[in-house]
């Protein structure tokens, strides 16, 4: 692979790659506002520059000033080297480059942000970006002096709202144009635009339209400063109050990474941010997805239930007894749940097995609405992975016949959502002799119709694997402590099992882990190796 040198330092890159872009993968950031790795570079922002050192054969491009003189306190000519744009230059072979290590790249960075506070607001208490505003950490790092204009700023329309999402404060806007980029380049819905010029510009919506569809929470993301802010978010909390997890959205099969960030001392989620993974989600997310945080609080279970009545979880898991205790293994069936993780269900697969029934079922969401960008019509965030795990189970629907014919009279399900929630359905349910529900939301029919309830932990609230619809395992990690009575699915099923007098061994998430790549290991093993 090519190399250049940047500050010394030898940086791959791929042919045709930029500068910027070639450091950002080694993590190594030089400074910039409009350049994101998502989007075209326009070099608006002139924060990026370089000093570029010319191969042996190239003539140096240098740019003739005046300089100040302390000794004699007169201006003289001199020469300076052009400074160059690391978003728009291409990485060249052998080349050296120049940032932090160079004194003119300094004094260049230290004048563009002069000039993008000239009339920026000092509103940095009131405002949402602060504590990750690119204004302010930059401000440190490369200039960190008074302001000196002493004239009125330009003022510019406040609180404008451009849809149903986002709102706009035109004076701190810094014209990055990352939005109208994003709206054209990925959401195809190019609705922003940019008026007027030099320091009038500001960010319009196009006339007769709003800010609207399925993407418009990420025109705030890829905002560097805190000209738009979300109607969700916006005035809710403090950044650095917040802390942050590695998370999988569960909104669809696309399994978008995330960030889940959320208040400890409320045990609160308060938004996501996309984590980027360019074999998934690239850098985005999608509005419902990142909306989707709010079921870690919403429509949760918190408690056991008997019928429709609360009950400690010893008291329900004591009617789990008397209501499976001595059913034919044939009768019961065991549903696998397309929205839980791979360690919830690989429990209730080992409790099937400890039980001696072969009866498999699976469970999700309805199908939903789908695009081209990111969003897929299955609603469920691990349907992939339940189907890997136990390929022989059946979908949602046999179950229902499985149960007018009176061949499953006892049903013990992990999750609450179905495919169909018609009255026919609820009505077949209704012939189980017993349905146990072992589930982290009430939105479904099999936690309506259920004789006993078993509060589970929210993806949120405990780490997990989800598979998403290209095969992919992923990791989501816990953020929040288990709310109410609820506990990981895993660990509910083997408090049933325990109740039904079997061990399934496990303990601690990483033995489940172990256990099911022991058992994937087994299955793909050779005749000789088994």
């Amino acid at each position: 692979m090519p190399t250049f040198k940047l500050d010394g330092r030898e940086i791959p890159f791929e042919p045709g790659e930029s500068i910027i872009k070639a450091a950002w993968r080694q993590g190594i950031e030089i400074p910039h506002y409009c350049w994101h790795p998502g989007l075209s570079a326009p070099a608006n922002c002139r924060m990026c520059l370089v000093e570029i050192k010319p191969a042996p054969n190239q003539r140096p491009v240098m740019l003739d000033i005046v300089e100040l003189d302390r000794a004699t306190g007169e201006y003289k000519p001199v020469q300076k080297p052009k400074l160059m744009p690391a978003c728009q230059m291409p990485a060249v072979e052998g080349q050296e480059v120049f940032s932090d290590s160079s004194q003119h790249v300094k004094e260049a960075r230290s004048h563009v942000q002069e000039f993008l506070l000239l009339n920026h607001p000092v509103d940095c208490p009131i405002c949402d970006q602060a504590g990750e505003c690119k204004l302010q950490d930059y401000w440190l790092e490369h200039q960190g002096t008074q302001k000196r204009m002493r004239d009125e700023p330009i003022h510019k329309p406040k609180g404008v709202v451009f849809g149903p999402t986002i709102v706009y404060d035109g004076e701190r806007c810094v014209m990055c144009t990352r939005c109208i980029r994003f709206m054209e380049e990925v959401a195809k819905d190019p609705v922003l635009e940019m008026r007027e010029r030099g320091n009038l510009n500001e960010i319009f919506v196009a006339e007769g339209r709003k800010l609207d569809g399925n993407y418009t929470f990420m025109v705030e993301h890829v905002c560097p400063v805190g000209a738009l802010t979300t109607q969700d978010f916006r005035f809710k909390a403090r950044v650095w109050f917040l802390r942050s997890a590695k998370s999988v959205c569960q909104g669809c099969a696309t399994g978008c990474n995330a960030y889940l960030d959320y208040d400890p001392r409320y045990n609160k989620a308060h938004r996501y941010r996309p984590r980027d993974n360019e074999a998934v989600n690239k850098f985005w997310m999608c509005d419902p997805g990142m909306l989707s945080y709010k079921r870690a609080h919403e429509g949760r279970i918190t408690e056991a239930r008997v019928g429709q009545k609360s009950r400690a979880t010893k008291e329900a898991l004591a009617e789990v007894k008397k209501l499976l205790g001595d059913v034919a293994p044939e009768h019961v069936a065991f549903v696998l749940g397309a929205q839980a993780s791979l360690e919830d269900n690989w429990s209730l697969l080992a409790l099937a097995s400890k039980m001696g029934s072969s009866r498999l079922y699976w469970t999700g969401a309805p199908a939903g609405a789908s695009d081209d960008i990111l969003i897929s019509a299955d609603k469920s965030s691990n349907q992939k992975g339940v189907l890997a795990l136990a390929p022989n189970a059946k979908p949602y629907s046999v179950l229902l016949d499985d149960v007018r014919g009176g061949v499953v009279t006892h049903v013990v399900a992990l999750g609450s959502a179905t495919p169909a929630a018609g009255a026919d359905d609820a009505s077949t349910l209704g012939m189980l002799r017993a349905l146990v529900a072992i589930a982290a939301h009430d939105d479904g029919a099999l936690t309506a119709i259920a004789h006993v309830v078993l509060p589970a932990c929210s993806w949120a609230e405990a780490p997990g694997t989800y598979v998403n619809k290209d095969g992919l395992r992923q990791l989501s990690d816990k953020a929040l402590e288990p709310i109410g009575a609820s506990k990981p699915g895993w660990e509910q099923v083997a408090a049933v099992a325990k109740q039904l007098g079997h061990d399934l061994g496990i303990k601690r998430v990483k033995e489940i882990r172990a256990a099911w790549l022991g058992t994937e290991a087994a299955a793909h093993a050779s005749p000789a190796e088994q």
